[in-house]
């Protein structure tokens, strides 16, 4: 005869039994419910990403390949367990934490070497690694070979100068002119303007030479021999003019030039770079003036350039001064009272301390 069991006891068997119920109802459930959408992806591979191969390798690895087989149906069991295989692989593979050969350069190294090359195109090799060893960095001549070519830079014979250096080497000499246009409505109706400009490239000053509707070569030579004047010429100062090759910079402009002592430096085709700083004064009065108003007649245009050019040079911060102003002075204490100015009703507006 059995022994008796306990209440205790037949009361956990009867739980555990519908527990087991109770689960093997819930695996039905999921073994449909994972059919069903694979019927809706209709034969399709199922695209997984790393994380989700993760979680169902270490889950299904538990299961065991028996149980797998009842109720995968996203992947194979194999594939399950393979994944499982492979994490446990690359958890005890310590290649990708070894280091191979020398240590790499520290970025900041990399960084010095490339900047040292760019700004300056005659330092050799050995010339870097001098002023490294300067500032403290002891790095190897094939080293910094290496990191040169990378960035593709050549070596110093064969480095150009930028042409950004070079202009930074002779501001003080260097002028820009160029020109741009503008619609202006007149009795005559829409009418395009030209407007003759030059650029002090060290201070960013700019003098509007001329504004016409029929520019011609010989009014441009005009506007220039009042540039180069000897007593008050904007051009006295500068050794070199820079234009572009706009058919207005004739051969007689260019001998003008050379006459006062100037030489003008014609600009290769396609290079809106080479006069980026005349570029940026065109694209400034535009966006911040121009566009913003409709011009009406010849006076109602030039007193727009004219406000906008008072505007530039006393009121306007410069990024490339340091932010600072051209000709105008900034306070050097905090002002408390405040008023504001305009110009072109609004346009244009700065602040300044209360008289």
């Amino acid at each position: 005869m059995p022994p008796l069991l306990h209440p205790w006891q037949l009361l956990s068997i009867i739980i555990a039994g519908m527990l087991s119920e109770r689960q093997q109802r819930a695996i039905e459930y999921l073994r449909e419910e994972n059919r069903v959408l694979r019927e809706q992806l209709a034969g399709k591979r199922v695209l997984l990403n790393d994380d989700q191969r993760r979680r169902l390798a270490v889950r299904g690895k538990a299961l065991g390949r028996k149980l797998l087989g009842e109720i995968c149906t996203i992947v194979t069991p194999d594939t399950v367990l393979r994944w499982h295989r492979e994490l446990i692989a690359r958890k005890y593979d310590g290649s990708a934490r070894r280091r191979t050969g020398r240590r790499g350069v520290m970025r900041t190294i990399r960084d010095l070497c490339v900047r040292m090359a760019s700004e300056n195109p005659g330092w050799g090799y050995s010339r870097i690694q001098g002023a490294l060893s300067n500032l403290g960095h002891q790095v190897g001549r094939s080293t910094i070979r290496r990191i040169l070519k990378e960035h593709g830079l050549e070596p110093a014979p064969q480095r150009h100068t930028p042409w950004s250096v070079f202009l930074r080497a002779h501001w003080e000499a260097i002028a820009a002119a160029d020109f741009f246009t503008v619609e202006a409505w007149t009795l005559r109706g829409l009418t395009r303007f030209s407007v003759f400009f030059v650029i002090d490239l060290e201070t960013r000053r700019v003098r509007i030479a001329g504004i016409t509707d029929e520019p011609t070569s010989e009014w441009v030579t005009r506007i220039t021999r009042s540039l180069v004047d000897g007593v008050d010429g904007f051009l006295l100062k500068h050794r070199h003019l820079i234009h572009d090759l706009d058919p207005l910079f004739t051969d007689q402009f260019r001998s003008l030039l050379r006459s006062a002592g100037i030489g003008a430096v014609k600009l290769p085709p396609r290079s809106p770079n080479l006069n980026a700083y005349a570029e940026r004064f065109v694209r400034s009065i535009k966006e911040e003036c121009l566009s913003k108003i409709i011009p009406i007649g010849e006076d109602h245009l030039r007193h727009a350039i004219e406000e906008y050019a008072a505007h530039y040079h006393l009121e306007r911060n410069h990024q490339g001064l340091g932010n600072r102003l051209i000709e105008g002075h900034a306070e050097t204490e905090p002002a408390l009272h405040i008023q504001g100015r305009e110009r072109l009703g609004g346009i244009l507006r700065s602040y300044q301390r209360a008289a």
